[in-house]
Formats: structure tokens, C-alpha cells, sequence
């Protein structure tokens, strides 16, 4: 429960302390006195938002503090989760500088506004006026049965397979989006594939046709050269190898005479055999010179083949042609195993649609079992608070599509007369029946999230007289187990309070606070007495209230 609350500099509040009570508290002002802004602030300790226009003083950082004493709440593994320390006394801060920065605190350690919220909701629960506006809305219908109910489980193994459902769909349309884009271009694939399949290049091929092509062309001059190395070497009137062999000779006849004469010998023997073998080598490669046409054709087609093909694609190489190659292949054969690949995850999303209408189905079973229970315990309420005709009926229709919630359609019919039929709340129900209906429901809600704290801000808005003392009466039956305050204009609910408190206004150095204190016995007799009958408190007023005070 909420032990204390503090806030400085946070709008009206220059600062204040409360400290509340376990039981019913109440909380009493005038209009304009300043509870909603206390309220507000509170909001900053669930994780609501807020901005520089929340600073009293500029030049200053507001600093809102909450003290919850949690021990009987089962909170450790949120604690544990977070990575948090634990503590039965857990406080929950939040500070918002004058630079704009806000920071989170919960037991001093700074948390994500995201955990701060998520400790809250298990924390505090605020009612304010303008959420009887949602009894209307079929959303908040639903998850009041869900929270009823005890299908909030079976709802998140729901959610995890919708999720899945819609990713899968997700990626079955982009796949025959893809099939279909890859089937519209198969045939220019295949086109593209089949012409470089069929020119067979392979690695190298263009720089040796360009080698022989060069040979060829010069076939005549590369022969001529040919057969004159070969007349220098050896010819009628000049042979280098003949006369090589005859100093060969003799240099011999001398042997005897010159030591170093039979190296000389060897040496010119050794040019002799190297030169001979020079020249038949010059005579093999003229023999094979010839000038070949039809060679040199086939050449410059193959190598036109090549060029085109490289001009075509904007390449500058075989290897590029044949990486090419590859990708139209390669795109040939993902654009064929789409068909495959779709039907996977058709065969995947249909598994999961199993799963999902599975749960859908046990999640409608649980909400609809629990429909009896609502009805009746929503009626009671409503018989304590001065309603015994009141009819309620959860009407349910499935819904041909799935939805982020199920397949269910819930509508809250409601009736206060027994001559008329129930129907939407929004065409039959008055202020004050709502108010009356929403703390029935309210009182649902206590019960099945076993909330610490519920905050009711003017919950009794559009009823009075003996309803307003049933309404102080099932307030307080609640309080026994959960901790109320509640912000009434009512005396006879703020009479029914253990503690009560009183928010006002005051002036200080020219400028106006919003302040809150307790106040008790004749303080108190005399704010109930004011609720009554304004300022002017009689005798009677302050008889009045002395009854409320006693009943």
C-alpha cells in the first residue's frame, strides 16, 4: 500500500508530505482546490509523461516520492527481473529538471520509465472520472473479462501465436511477390544464361586468341625472318656452322703446342652443336609459319563472339562474363525454388492457423465460462447500491477474423429498470448509474488483481442522498482488504473514511500553493459540516455531520 507521498516543486505544490493509512481514506477540497494536480503527480511515480511546464520554479527540479510497503504482494520476481534490489518498504521516485531531463528511481536505483510503469500498474490502480466514459468501449469490456476471468495467460500464448501468424503471412506475400517478379524475368534469365552457356568461354581464352591472331597476321614477316636467320647460319656461299667445325679441326692440330687448345677445342664444339641445334629449331617453327585465312577467320569470330558479349553486359573480362554466367544461373534456380519455398510456408502458416484457432477456441471457452460469475457479482453490487432491478448481460458474438485480442466480440448490455431490456450502456445508463456500475466493476477488478491500492477520483460524480451513503458503505466493505483513497465531494462518503484529508489552497509572498493535511475530530466535523451546506455551518450542519460520523 501507498504509505507516504511526497512532492516539491511540481505545479501548484511548492512541497508536501502525506502519509496515508491502510483502510479508506478520504480526501476532500474545494473545486479548483488542487486534487487533481496531486494526482497528477502521483502520475509521475506510475510512469506517465511529463514536461518542463510541470516546474512551479523553473530553476528547480521537481522531485515526486512514493513509499509502498509491498512485503504481502509477491513483487520479488519483478525485483529479480529488473535486477533490482528488494525491499518491503519500496520507494518509487521521479525527478524532472529544469533542463527537461526526467529521471526514474525505484529503492534509489535509476530504472527505464518503461519499469517504473510496470511497478506501478502492480501498485496502484486510479479511477478517475472520465473512465466511466470507458464502460462504452468494447476494448475495455474485454479486458476487464480477461482480468476476471483469469485468461490473461492463455490470452499472452495467444498473442505470441498471432504474432507469428502475421509474420508468417508477412513473409508468404513477399515470396509470391518475389516468385512473381522472378517469374516474369525467368525467360530474359534464361535467355542471357543459355548465350553465354552456349559461347563455352573459359579462363584465359580471350589472351591466347588474341596471341595466335597476332601470329597469324604476320605470318609472311615472321617467316621471311625465319629463313634469313637461317641462310646467316648456313648457306652456300656463308655457313657459320661450317667454318665453326673447321676451327673445331684446327685448333686439334695444334693440342700440342697450346695447353689450353683442347678447351678452346671443347668450346667451339659446344657452339658448334648449340648453333646447329638453333638453326633446326628456326627451321621447324619457319616449316610451321604459314599464312592461314580460314585460321584467322575463325579467330577474329570467336573473338567477336567474346567482345560482343562483353559490350553487351558492360564487362571488361571472361571472368566477368562467366561470374555472370553464374548469377543468371544462380537467379534461374532461386526463381524455380520459389515454388518450393512457398509451399513451405503455406504448409507453416497452416500449422500455426491450427494453433492459433486451437487457442482462440480455449480462450473463448474461458472468457464465456466466466460470463455467470461477472453478471451476478456485478448485480450484487449494484442491489447494495441501491439498484435491485439492475440487469447485467455479457453478450458475445465470435468474429469471422482473428484479432490482436481473439475472436471475440464482448458488449457490456446493462438495464436499471425491470420493465426494460438491457442494452449498450452509452443509450441506457444515466451519470449516476455509471458511477454506480463502475465501482461494481472496479470492485471485480480488486478482487481478481488483488491490488495494494485503488485511487478513486470522484467515482460518486452524478449521485447523492441515501445512494451516496450505500456507495461510502461498499467503499469501505472494500478497504478491509485493499487500501481506498478516495476523492469525494460527498459528506456522506468522505464521513465514511478512516483517515481524512483535506487539499487547499493558500497564498505565500504573493503566490498561490496547493497544500494537503489531515484532519481529524472537530476539523473534521466541521469540513463535513461545510460539504453539507457550504459556509454557512449551523447547529443542524454540524449535527448532520456528527451522525455521518457515527453511522
Amino acid at each position: 500500500m501507498l504509505t507516504k507521498l511526497t512532492i516539491s516543486n511540481y505545479a501548484l505544490i511548492q512541497q508536501l508530505t502525506v502519509e496515508f493509512s491502510s483502510g479508506l481514506n478520504t480526501i476532500t477540497g474545494e473545486t479548483g482546490a488542487g486534487k487533481s494536480i496531486i494526482l497528477g503527480a502521483l502520475g509521475l511515480i506510475l510512469g506517465n509523461r511529463a514536461d518542463l511546464s510541470v516546474l512551479k520554479n523553473k530553476n528547480e527540479k521537481c522531485i515526486v516520492e512514493g513509499f509502498f510497503e509491498v512485503k504481502n504482494y509477491d513483487l520479488q520476481s519483478f525485483f529479480e527481473k529488473n535486477d533490482l534490489d528488494y525491499d518491503n518498504q519500496t520507494i518509487l521516485r521521479r525527478e524532472i529538471t529544469p533542463s527537461g531531463k526526467s529521471r526514474a528511481f525505484i529503492n534509489d536505483t535509476p530504472v527505464k520509465l518503461k519499469a517504473i510503469g510496470e511497478l506501478g500498474l502492480k501498485l496502484i490502480d486510479i479511477h478517475s472520472q472520465h473512465q466511466n466514459l470507458e464502460l462504452v468501449n468494447q476494448k475495455f469490456q474485454l479486458n476487464f473479462v480477461d482480468e476476471v476471468s483469469g485468461s490473461l495467460k492463455k490470452l499472452e500464448e495467444y498473442k505470441t501465436a498471432f504474432k507469428h501468424f502475421n509474420q508468417l503471412q508477412k513473409k508468404l506475400k513477399e515470396l509470391k511477390e518475389k516468385a512473381e517478379n522472378a517469374n516474369a524475368e525467368l525467360d530474359y534469365f534464361q535467355f542471357q544464361f543459355n548465350q553465354l552457356e552456349e559461347a563455352k568461354l573459359r579462363v584465359g581464352e580471350q589472351e591466347e586468341l588474341e596471341t595466335e591472331l597476332e601470329k597469324l597476321t604476320h605470318a609472311e614477316e615472321i617467316k621471311s625472318s625465319f629463313t634469313e636467320a637461317l641462310q646467316l647460319i648456313d648457306n652456300e656461299q656463308f655457313s657459320a656452322l661450317k667454318n665453326i667445325k673447321e676451327s673445331t679441326k684446327i685448333l686439334q692440330r695444334i693440342q700440342n703446342y697450346i695447353s689450353s687448345a683442347p678447351e678452346l677445342q671443347n668450346r667451339l664444339q659446344s657452339t658448334f652443336l648449340e648453333l646447329k641445334d638453333i638453326w633446326e629449331e628456326i627451321d621447324a617453327l619457319a616449316e610451321k609459319t604459314e599464312h592461314e585465312p580460314a585460321k584467322i577467320e575463325e579467330i577474329n569470330d570467336r573473338l567477336n563472339l567474346i567482345y560482343n558479349l562483353q559490350q553487351k553486359h558492360h564487362v571488361a573480362g571472361i571472368d566477368e562474363l562467366m561470374k555472370l554466367k553464374n548469377d543468371f544461373e544462380s537467379k534461374i534456380i532461386q526463381a524455380v525454388g520459389f515454388g518450393d519455398e512457398i509451399k513451405n510456408a503455406e504448409n507453416e502458416l497452416e500449422t500455426v492457423l491450427g494453433q492459433l484457432n486451437s487457442l482462440a477456441a480455449e480462450l473463448s471457452t474461458i472468457r464465456k465460462k466466466s460470463f455467470p460469475d461477472i453478471e451476478k457479482a456485478v448485480i450484487m453490487d449494484l442491489e447494495q447500491l441501491g439498484m435491485p432491478k439492475a440487469k447485467l448481460h455479457v453478450a458475445h458474438e465470435e468474429m469471422h477474423d482473428y484479432t490482436a485480442l481473439g475472436k471475440d466480440s464482448i458488449s457490456f448490455l446493462f438495464s436499471a429498470n425491470s420493465d426494460s431490456q438491457p442494452s449498450e450502456i452509452s443509450k441506457i445508463a444515466s451519470g449516476g448509474e455509471m458511477s454506480r456500475l463502475m465501482l461494481a466493476i472496479k470492485n471485480l477488478l480488486r478482487k481478481s488483481k488483488e491490488l495494494p491500492t485503488i485511487i478513486f477520483d470522484e467515482i460518486d460524480s452524478g449521485i447523492s442522498g441515501e445512494v451516496a451513503i450505500k456507495m461510502g458503505n461498499i467503499l469501505k466493505s472494500f478497504s478491509a482488504s485493499t487500501q481506498i483513497i478516495n476523492i469525494t465531494h460527498l459528506p456522506q462518503i468522505a464521513a465514511k473514511g478512516d483517515s481524512h484529508f483535506v487539499v487547499f489552497k493558500y497564498e505565500e509572498q504573493e503566490k498561490t500553493y496547493t497544500s494537503i493535511r489531515k484532519i481529524e475530530n472537530n476539523e473534521r466535523v466541521e469540513e463535513l459540516a461545510k460539504m453539507v451546506s457550504g459556509e454557512d455551518i449551523t447547529d443542524n450542519t454540524l449535527k448532520t455531520a456528527r451522525e455521518l460520523l457515527k453511522n
